[in-house]
């Protein structure tokens, strides 16, 4: 019974891409600046052959790594969640999505105010850990959604769950949603609710995503009508819109996606269980916190042996990320850069994968692992690894 787990480690890129220049993102590194926070210690992940990676050499090579190594280049169109997760199933983004660095037009927010039946603030690019300190007590006062956006395709909507209880929240999400198509079909809504007083606000971990239907044919809608699972942990299937999913394990943070990516590893089924870990991105690199972000992905190496410890011979465990967000640079945004790829299993061979010049590379893989001959992008890695 063949299975694949596909771990998303969300934004941990491994250096600026070529064309990082056009995203504004020369420079860009964001494992080289977690790796010189005195909280980065990954010796797992430097035993399955990170260091070994081209251009990772400075965080130390091993002789005989235990997994198959390699990077993937992105050619889609953007640096975002979405595109980078449909890009790793097999689906290119020629076009990008709308942006707003201006906030969203008075249409689309008269429109918004209609249908929720509150007034909008904000209205602009913004942190969103900012966002809830400078406009939470406005928020507080008058009812009004906190709306904002960000170098990425985003309408986020920000509000207190003790104002706007979490459903609710969901329900103006969706009406988004339904507003936001054509033109201004925006890749995410996003639900951002947030709890505490002035002063102290924090986010909770209710965060939501009203991802856009994929526009093409993905890795999950091929497995899944070829009779495989498809197990989708953490924000899977709201990036996916539950499309190609036969089952939602709607976990939030690190350390409950882990817990369900065990929880998945201890059953029997044949298919891929799809794992984003969401937190190096929404809680580290997105604030800047170097220290925070380098905690996390040693918190990761801790579980890692331990999860491999319950793969059967036939198993297959891909690690890898959908984009960057250099916590060492000055924004606080996304950046374009190249992502890890190690593959493990207990019957395949570890040698150089090289660059892969598309994520999609990782789902013809997969599909090739299952014998699915589809129709998405990408050219697989397989035969590499001795299969």
């Amino acid at each position: 019974m063949k299975r694949v787990f596909l771990f998303v480690l969300d934004s941990v890129g491994i250096g600026a891409l070529p064309d990082a220049e056009k995203f504004g993102d020369v420079g860009a590194d964001t494992m080289r600046s977690i790796s010189k926070s005195d909280k980065f210690h990954i010796p797992n992940l430097i035993k399955l052959g990170l260091g070994n990676i081209k251009g990772l050499s400075y965080l130390g090579e091993v002789k005989e790594p235990l997994a198959s190594f390699g990077k993937c280049a992105e050619i889609s169109n953007g640096k975002d969640t979405t595109i980078g997760h449909y890009e790793m199933a097999g689906l290119i983004s020629e076009n990008p999505f709308p942006v707003y660095p201006d906030g969203f037009p008075d249409y689309i927010i008269s429109a918004f105010e209609k249908a929720t039946g509150r007034k909008v603030i904000c209205n602009k690019p913004y942190s969103g850990t900012e966002v809830i300190k400078d406009y939470g007590k406005e928020h507080l006062e008058t009812g009004a959604l906190i709306v904002y956006t960000s170098a990425d395709s985003v309408f986020q909507i920000a509000a207190h769950e003790d104002i706007v209880p979490t459903e609710t929240l969901y329900k103006y999400c969706e009406a988004a949603r339904e507003i936001l198509v054509g033109k201004d079909a925006v890749a995410r809504v996003i639900a951002r609710p947030f709890k505490g007083n002035i002063g102290s606000f924090e986010r909770t971990a209710n965060r939501r995503d009203f991802s856009l239907p994929p526009h093409g044919v993905t890795m999950l809608d091929e497995l899944s009508e070829n009779g495989y699972d498809v197990i989708a942990v953490g924000k899977i299937s709201d990036i996916f819109s539950g499309r190609g999913i036969t089952r939602a394990v709607h976990s939030h943070g690190n350390k409950e996606c882990m817990a369900a990516s065990f929880e998945c590893v201890k059953e029997d089924f044949c298919g891929l269980c799809f794992i984003n870990l969401v937190d190096f991105d929404m809680k580290y690199g997105h604030r800047n916190d170097v220290d925070g972000y380098a905690a996390a992905l040693s918190e990761f190496d801790k579980d890692i042996m331990n999860f491999i410890s319950f793969l059967h011979d036939e198993d297959l465990m891909i690690i890898t990320a959908d984009h960057g967000c250099d916590p060492g640079d000055v924004s606080t945004d996304h950046t374009r850069e190249y992502t890890p790829l190690l593959v493990y299993g207990k019957n395949i061979s570890s040698v150089s994968i090289g660059e892969r010049k598309s994520f999609s590379d990782i789902a013809a893989t997969i599909e090739e692992f299952f014998g699915v001959k589809g129709k998405i992008a990408g050219k697989s890695f397989l035969s590499f690894l001795g299969r």
